[in-house]
Protein backbone atom coordinates (compact mmCIF):
# COMPACT_ATOMS: atom_id res chain seq x y z
CA UNK A 1 0.00 0.00 0.00
CA UNK A 2 1.28 3.39 -0.92
CA UNK A 3 0.58 6.61 1.27
CA UNK A 4 0.30 9.92 -0.74
CA UNK A 5 2.29 12.30 1.79
CA UNK A 6 2.88 15.09 -1.21
CA UNK A 7 1.44 18.39 -0.34
CA UNK A 8 1.83 20.22 -3.95
CA UNK A 9 -1.70 21.29 -5.04
CA UNK A 10 -3.62 20.99 -2.12
CA UNK A 11 -5.43 23.43 -1.08
CA UNK A 12 -4.28 24.36 2.69
CA UNK A 13 -3.17 28.10 1.25
CA UNK A 14 -6.68 28.53 1.97
CA UNK A 15 -7.18 27.34 5.65
CA UNK A 16 -3.97 29.13 6.48
CA UNK A 17 -4.86 32.43 4.49
CA UNK A 18 -8.39 32.45 6.58
CA UNK A 19 -6.63 31.70 9.97
CA UNK A 20 -3.88 34.48 9.92
CA UNK A 21 -6.51 37.09 9.01
CA UNK A 22 -9.01 35.97 11.29
CA UNK A 23 -5.92 36.02 14.36
CA UNK A 24 -4.65 39.39 12.80
CA UNK A 25 -8.17 40.92 13.17
CA UNK A 26 -8.68 39.86 16.66
CA UNK A 27 -4.87 41.19 17.46
CA UNK A 28 -5.93 44.23 15.62
CA UNK A 29 -9.15 44.82 17.40
CA UNK A 30 -8.36 43.78 20.41
CA UNK A 31 -4.86 45.41 21.25
CA UNK A 32 -6.15 49.07 19.37
CA UNK A 33 -9.77 49.34 20.51
CA UNK A 34 -9.81 46.97 24.18
CA UNK A 35 -6.39 46.83 25.77
CA UNK A 36 -4.57 49.88 24.41
CA UNK A 37 -5.16 51.82 27.66
CA UNK A 38 -4.52 49.29 29.95
CA UNK A 39 -1.45 48.92 28.43
CA UNK A 40 -0.24 53.07 28.55
CA UNK A 41 -1.13 52.05 32.61
CA UNK A 42 0.88 48.93 32.99
CA UNK A 43 4.30 50.51 30.34
CA UNK A 44 3.73 53.86 32.61
CA UNK A 45 3.97 51.61 35.82
CA UNK A 46 6.95 49.19 34.39
CA UNK A 47 8.69 52.18 33.25
CA UNK A 48 8.28 55.02 36.57
CA UNK A 49 6.59 57.21 34.14
CA UNK A 50 9.65 57.87 31.42
CA UNK A 51 8.09 56.50 28.66
CA UNK A 52 4.79 56.23 27.06
CA UNK A 53 2.52 54.03 24.86
CA UNK A 54 1.59 54.59 21.76
CA UNK A 55 -1.75 53.53 20.72
CA UNK A 56 -1.19 52.43 17.40
CA UNK A 57 2.69 51.97 16.94
CA UNK A 58 1.93 49.65 19.98
CA UNK A 59 -0.48 47.59 17.90
CA UNK A 60 1.58 47.53 14.92
CA UNK A 61 4.91 46.06 17.19
CA UNK A 62 2.91 43.63 19.37
CA UNK A 63 0.58 42.18 16.63
CA UNK A 64 3.77 41.97 14.04
CA UNK A 65 5.75 40.00 17.06
CA UNK A 66 3.01 37.53 17.94
CA UNK A 67 2.70 37.10 13.96
CA UNK A 68 6.10 36.23 13.65
CA UNK A 69 6.15 33.75 16.49
CA UNK A 70 3.56 32.15 14.74
CA UNK A 71 5.49 31.69 11.49
CA UNK A 72 8.34 30.72 13.81
CA UNK A 73 5.56 27.48 15.36
CA UNK A 74 4.40 26.74 11.45
CA UNK A 75 7.93 25.90 10.93
CA UNK A 76 8.66 23.72 13.11
CA UNK A 77 5.20 22.15 13.43
CA UNK A 78 4.10 22.30 10.00
CA UNK A 79 -0.07 21.72 10.18
CA UNK A 80 -1.14 22.87 7.32
CA UNK A 81 -4.49 21.73 7.12
CA UNK A 82 -5.62 19.55 9.84
CA UNK A 83 -5.91 21.65 13.15
CA UNK A 84 -2.96 24.47 11.78
CA UNK A 85 -4.61 26.78 13.85
CA UNK A 86 -2.56 25.16 16.82
CA UNK A 87 0.56 27.02 15.86
CA UNK A 88 -1.67 30.21 16.88
CA UNK A 89 -1.35 29.09 20.49
CA UNK A 90 2.01 29.92 21.93
CA UNK A 91 0.76 33.48 20.09
CA UNK A 92 -2.19 33.55 22.23
CA UNK A 93 -0.78 32.62 24.98
CA UNK A 94 1.57 35.19 25.04
CA UNK A 95 -1.34 37.90 24.42
CA UNK A 96 -3.51 36.55 26.94
CA UNK A 97 -0.46 36.87 29.57
CA UNK A 98 0.41 40.62 28.36
CA UNK A 99 -4.07 40.68 28.98
CA UNK A 100 -3.08 39.64 32.55
CA UNK A 101 0.17 41.65 33.16
CA UNK A 102 -1.76 45.03 32.10
CA UNK A 103 -5.15 44.22 33.80
CA UNK A 104 -3.29 45.14 37.08
CA UNK A 105 -3.84 41.64 38.64
CA UNK A 106 -0.29 41.09 39.18
CA UNK A 107 2.02 38.07 38.28
CA UNK A 108 1.63 35.51 40.88
CA UNK A 109 3.27 32.02 40.82
CA UNK A 110 0.07 30.84 39.47
CA UNK A 111 0.52 32.90 36.00
CA UNK A 112 4.66 31.74 35.52
CA UNK A 113 3.39 28.17 36.19
CA UNK A 114 0.17 27.56 34.65
CA UNK A 115 1.67 28.73 31.18
CA UNK A 116 4.94 26.55 30.94
CA UNK A 117 1.95 23.46 31.63
CA UNK A 118 0.19 24.33 28.71
CA UNK A 119 3.12 25.21 26.77
CA UNK A 120 3.88 21.51 26.96
CA UNK A 121 0.85 19.96 26.82
CA UNK A 122 0.42 22.11 23.42
CA UNK A 123 3.83 20.95 22.33
CA UNK A 124 2.94 17.33 23.32
CA UNK A 125 -0.38 17.38 21.49
CA UNK A 126 0.67 19.29 18.71
CA UNK A 127 3.61 17.27 17.99
CA UNK A 128 1.30 13.74 18.05
CA UNK A 129 -1.10 15.47 15.90
CA UNK A 130 1.97 16.19 13.39
CA UNK A 131 3.38 12.87 13.21
CA UNK A 132 -0.22 11.68 12.77
CA UNK A 133 -0.83 13.32 10.03
CA UNK A 134 2.20 12.50 8.35
CA UNK A 135 0.94 9.68 6.05
CA UNK A 136 -2.53 11.44 5.54
CA UNK A 137 -3.46 12.39 1.82
CA UNK A 138 -3.94 15.72 1.10
CA UNK A 139 -7.60 17.10 1.61
CA UNK A 140 -9.77 19.77 0.00
CA UNK A 141 -10.04 22.34 2.26
CA UNK A 142 -11.97 24.98 0.70
CA UNK A 143 -14.02 27.87 2.75
CA UNK A 144 -16.73 25.76 4.11
CA UNK A 145 -15.05 22.61 4.51
CA UNK A 146 -15.51 20.96 7.68
CA UNK A 147 -11.28 21.30 8.01
CA UNK A 148 -11.75 24.95 7.68
CA UNK A 149 -14.65 24.99 10.31
CA UNK A 150 -12.64 22.80 12.43
CA UNK A 151 -9.71 25.30 12.45
CA UNK A 152 -12.32 28.28 13.33
CA UNK A 153 -13.74 26.76 16.19
CA UNK A 154 -9.95 25.92 17.85
CA UNK A 155 -9.04 29.55 16.92
CA UNK A 156 -12.15 30.59 18.70
CA UNK A 157 -11.79 28.94 21.63
CA UNK A 158 -7.98 30.45 21.67
CA UNK A 159 -9.63 33.99 21.66
CA UNK A 160 -12.09 32.86 24.22
CA UNK A 161 -9.57 32.25 26.33
CA UNK A 162 -7.67 35.04 25.68
CA UNK A 163 -10.81 37.21 27.08
CA UNK A 164 -11.37 34.77 30.06
CA UNK A 165 -7.63 36.41 31.26
CA UNK A 166 -7.10 39.58 30.62
CA UNK A 167 -9.00 41.50 32.96
CA UNK A 168 -12.51 42.82 31.86
CA UNK A 169 -13.34 45.01 34.78
CA UNK A 170 -15.91 47.75 33.12
CA UNK A 171 -14.89 50.37 36.31
CA UNK A 172 -11.12 49.60 35.62
CA UNK A 173 -11.42 50.57 32.35
CA UNK A 174 -13.46 53.54 32.19
CA UNK A 175 -10.53 54.72 34.67
CA UNK A 176 -7.98 53.85 32.22
CA UNK A 177 -9.47 55.57 29.38
CA UNK A 178 -10.57 58.54 30.95
CA UNK A 179 -6.72 58.79 32.44
CA UNK A 180 -5.29 58.49 28.73
CA UNK A 181 -7.70 60.91 27.39
CA UNK A 182 -7.55 63.70 30.37
CA UNK A 183 -3.76 63.13 29.52
CA UNK A 184 -4.40 64.00 26.17
CA UNK A 185 -6.43 67.16 26.61
CA UNK A 186 -9.63 65.39 25.38
CA UNK A 187 -12.04 66.56 28.65
CA UNK A 188 -15.28 66.21 26.17
CA UNK A 189 -14.34 62.30 25.72
CA UNK A 190 -13.40 61.79 29.22
CA UNK A 191 -16.44 62.95 29.87
CA UNK A 192 -18.96 60.76 27.84
CA UNK A 193 -16.89 57.51 29.02
CA UNK A 194 -18.83 55.34 31.00
CA UNK A 195 -21.53 58.13 31.08
CA UNK A 196 -24.60 55.42 30.54
CA UNK A 197 -23.12 53.28 33.04
CA UNK A 198 -24.17 52.44 36.82
CA UNK A 199 -21.10 51.46 37.75
CA UNK A 200 -18.01 53.32 39.27
CA UNK A 201 -15.98 53.78 42.36
CA UNK A 202 -13.80 56.19 44.34
CA UNK A 203 -11.25 56.82 41.90
CA UNK A 204 -13.66 57.12 38.92
CA UNK A 205 -15.78 59.53 40.64
CA UNK A 206 -13.07 61.97 41.59
CA UNK A 207 -11.41 61.73 37.83
CA UNK A 208 -15.14 62.74 36.83
CA UNK A 209 -15.19 65.68 39.17
CA UNK A 210 -11.98 67.11 37.97
CA UNK A 211 -12.66 66.76 34.30
CA UNK A 212 -16.15 68.60 35.38
CA UNK A 213 -14.00 71.38 37.02
CA UNK A 214 -11.63 71.70 33.99
CA UNK A 215 -15.07 72.20 31.93
CA UNK A 216 -16.62 74.60 34.44
CA UNK A 217 -19.16 71.51 34.86
CA UNK A 218 -19.08 70.49 38.00
CA UNK A 219 -22.04 72.26 39.90
CA UNK A 220 -23.83 71.41 37.06
CA UNK A 221 -23.61 67.83 36.11
CA UNK A 222 -21.93 65.79 38.87
CA UNK A 223 -24.92 63.86 39.97
CA UNK A 224 -25.48 62.93 36.31
CA UNK A 225 -22.69 60.23 37.01
CA UNK A 226 -23.11 57.95 39.85
CA UNK A 227 -21.36 59.21 42.66
CA UNK A 228 -19.55 56.74 45.12
CA UNK A 229 -17.63 57.33 48.59
CA UNK A 230 -17.50 61.17 50.54
CA UNK A 231 -15.87 64.50 50.02
CA UNK A 232 -12.48 63.13 50.84
CA UNK A 233 -12.74 61.43 47.52
CA UNK A 234 -12.68 64.29 45.55
CA UNK A 235 -8.91 64.77 45.98
CA UNK A 236 -6.65 62.11 45.52
CA UNK A 237 -3.78 60.71 47.73
CA UNK A 238 -5.15 62.71 50.99
CA UNK A 239 -4.89 61.52 54.52
CA UNK A 240 -8.73 60.66 54.38
CA UNK A 241 -9.12 59.74 50.48
CA UNK A 242 -9.55 56.42 48.74
CA UNK A 243 -8.91 57.45 45.18
CA UNK A 244 -6.11 57.20 43.10
CA UNK A 245 -5.07 57.66 39.75
CA UNK A 246 -3.45 54.61 37.24
CA UNK A 247 -0.97 56.66 36.16
CA UNK A 248 -2.57 60.37 35.62
CA UNK A 249 -0.54 62.95 37.61
CA UNK A 250 -2.28 64.15 41.15
CA UNK A 251 0.15 67.13 40.84
CA UNK A 252 -1.85 68.11 38.05
CA UNK A 253 -5.39 67.67 39.91
CA UNK A 254 -3.43 69.84 42.85
CA UNK A 255 -2.21 72.70 40.62
CA UNK A 256 -5.88 72.94 39.70
CA UNK A 257 -6.80 73.53 43.31
CA UNK A 258 -4.24 75.39 44.21
CA UNK A 259 -0.98 73.78 45.75
CA UNK A 260 -0.03 70.25 46.58
CA UNK A 261 -1.36 69.16 50.08
CA UNK A 262 1.14 68.60 53.13
CA UNK A 263 1.67 64.61 54.12
CA UNK A 264 -1.12 64.08 56.56
CA UNK A 265 -3.41 66.53 55.41
CA UNK A 266 -7.44 65.51 54.96
CA UNK A 267 -9.16 66.95 52.28
CA UNK A 268 -11.45 69.57 53.93
CA UNK A 269 -8.27 70.19 55.97
CA UNK A 270 -6.72 70.54 52.28
CA UNK A 271 -9.21 72.78 51.08
CA UNK A 272 -9.83 75.19 53.74
CA UNK A 273 -6.21 75.38 53.82
CA UNK A 274 -6.20 76.90 50.35
CA UNK A 275 -8.43 79.20 50.72
CA UNK A 276 -6.63 80.57 54.35
CA UNK A 277 -3.27 80.59 52.27
CA UNK A 278 -4.74 82.58 49.46
CA UNK A 279 -3.56 79.89 46.99
CA UNK A 280 -7.18 78.97 45.84
CA UNK A 281 -8.09 78.28 42.59
CA UNK A 282 -12.10 79.07 41.40
CA UNK A 283 -12.51 75.69 41.11
CA UNK A 284 -11.73 75.38 45.05
CA UNK A 285 -15.23 76.85 45.50
CA UNK A 286 -17.25 74.34 44.12
CA UNK A 287 -15.21 71.25 45.27
CA UNK A 288 -16.20 72.39 48.94
CA UNK A 289 -19.64 73.10 47.94
CA UNK A 290 -20.20 69.89 45.88
CA UNK A 291 -18.24 67.90 48.73
CA UNK A 292 -21.31 69.07 51.35
CA UNK A 293 -23.61 67.73 48.72
CA UNK A 294 -22.06 64.33 48.31
CA UNK A 295 -21.68 64.16 52.23
CA UNK A 296 -25.62 65.04 51.94
CA UNK A 297 -24.84 67.84 54.72
CA UNK A 298 -27.45 69.87 53.06
CA UNK A 299 -27.28 72.36 56.53
CA UNK A 300 -23.58 72.86 55.71
CA UNK A 301 -23.99 73.47 52.36
CA UNK A 302 -27.23 76.13 53.26
CA UNK A 303 -24.70 78.00 55.52
CA UNK A 304 -21.91 77.82 52.97
CA UNK A 305 -23.48 78.68 49.42
CA UNK A 306 -23.75 82.21 50.43
CA UNK A 307 -19.49 82.71 51.00
CA UNK A 308 -19.40 81.90 47.13
CA UNK A 309 -22.40 83.01 45.19
CA UNK A 310 -25.09 85.90 45.88
CA UNK A 311 -28.79 83.65 46.85
CA UNK A 312 -31.79 85.13 46.24
CA UNK A 313 -34.63 83.88 43.85
CA UNK A 314 -33.63 86.18 40.97
CA UNK A 315 -30.31 85.11 40.79
CA UNK A 316 -29.43 82.05 38.46
CA UNK A 317 -27.61 78.87 40.22
CA UNK A 318 -25.79 76.19 38.95
CA UNK A 319 -28.51 73.06 38.63
CA UNK A 320 -27.32 70.79 41.48
CA UNK A 321 -27.62 73.91 43.97
CA UNK A 322 -30.86 74.86 42.69
CA UNK A 323 -32.33 71.13 43.64
CA UNK A 324 -30.24 71.21 46.99
CA UNK A 325 -31.37 74.28 48.17
CA UNK A 326 -35.44 73.69 46.67
CA UNK A 327 -34.72 70.35 49.08
CA UNK A 328 -33.31 72.42 51.93
CA UNK A 329 -36.37 74.76 52.03
CA UNK A 330 -38.96 72.11 51.54
CA UNK A 331 -37.20 69.42 54.34
CA UNK A 332 -36.46 72.22 57.31
CA UNK A 333 -39.06 73.97 59.01
CA UNK A 334 -37.07 76.73 60.23
CA UNK A 335 -34.46 77.06 57.30
CA UNK A 336 -31.18 78.76 57.69
CA UNK A 337 -31.90 80.77 54.21
CA UNK A 338 -35.10 79.77 52.24
CA UNK A 339 -34.71 79.36 48.22
CA UNK A 340 -37.31 79.34 45.60
CA UNK A 341 -36.92 78.72 41.71
CA UNK A 342 -39.56 78.36 39.85
CA UNK A 343 -38.82 75.48 37.48
CA UNK A 344 -36.79 73.63 39.95
CA UNK A 345 -39.76 74.02 42.52
CA UNK A 346 -41.94 72.46 39.89
CA UNK A 347 -40.01 69.38 39.43
CA UNK A 348 -39.17 68.80 43.03
CA UNK A 349 -43.32 68.91 43.30
CA UNK A 350 -44.06 66.72 40.44
CA UNK A 351 -41.01 64.04 41.84
CA UNK A 352 -43.04 64.20 45.06
CA UNK A 353 -46.37 63.18 43.68
CA UNK A 354 -44.44 60.44 41.43
CA UNK A 355 -43.04 58.96 44.69
CA UNK A 356 -46.49 59.00 46.32
CA UNK A 357 -47.99 57.12 43.38
CA UNK A 358 -45.99 53.67 44.29
CA UNK A 359 -45.83 52.03 48.14
CA UNK A 360 -43.57 49.92 46.78
CA UNK A 361 -39.82 51.19 47.69
CA UNK A 362 -38.33 49.18 44.73
CA UNK A 363 -40.65 50.33 42.24
CA UNK A 364 -40.64 53.84 42.95
CA UNK A 365 -36.84 53.69 43.14
CA UNK A 366 -37.01 52.28 39.69
CA UNK A 367 -39.62 55.14 38.16
CA UNK A 368 -37.66 58.12 40.44
CA UNK A 369 -34.19 56.40 38.65
CA UNK A 370 -36.36 56.84 34.90
CA UNK A 371 -37.50 60.51 35.52
CA UNK A 372 -35.19 62.06 37.80
CA UNK A 373 -31.28 60.42 37.36
CA UNK A 374 -28.63 62.76 37.21
CA UNK A 375 -30.56 64.85 39.75
CA UNK A 376 -29.37 65.75 42.96
CA UNK A 377 -32.86 64.99 44.22
CA UNK A 378 -32.40 61.09 43.16
CA UNK A 379 -28.65 60.55 44.65
CA UNK A 380 -29.83 62.30 47.94
CA UNK A 381 -33.06 59.84 48.93
CA UNK A 382 -31.81 56.86 46.53
CA UNK A 383 -28.03 56.22 46.15
CA UNK A 384 -26.69 54.47 48.93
Amino acid sequence: MRFNNSRRGDSGIVVRAVSAIVFLAFCVLWLYCFQSDMLAVAQHTLSGGITHYDRTIGTVIITVALWLLQLFVYKLLPLRNHLHTLTYFPSMLALALLGVVSGSRGVSLWWLVLPLFLLIVWAFFAWTICRMLKYENKVRAHLFSRCMWVNLVVMAVMIMGVTVAANTNAVYHYRARMESQLSERRLSDALTTGENSLESDYSLTMLRAYALSRSGELADRLFQYPVVGSSADLVPATADSRSRALRYPHDSIYAHLGAIPRPGMTTRRYLAALEHGHQATAAVRDYVLCGLLIDRDLDGFARTISKYYEVSDSMSLPRHYREALVLYTHQRAHPHLVYHHAVTDEDYQNLQELEAKYADANERKIRVLENYFGSYWYYFKYMK
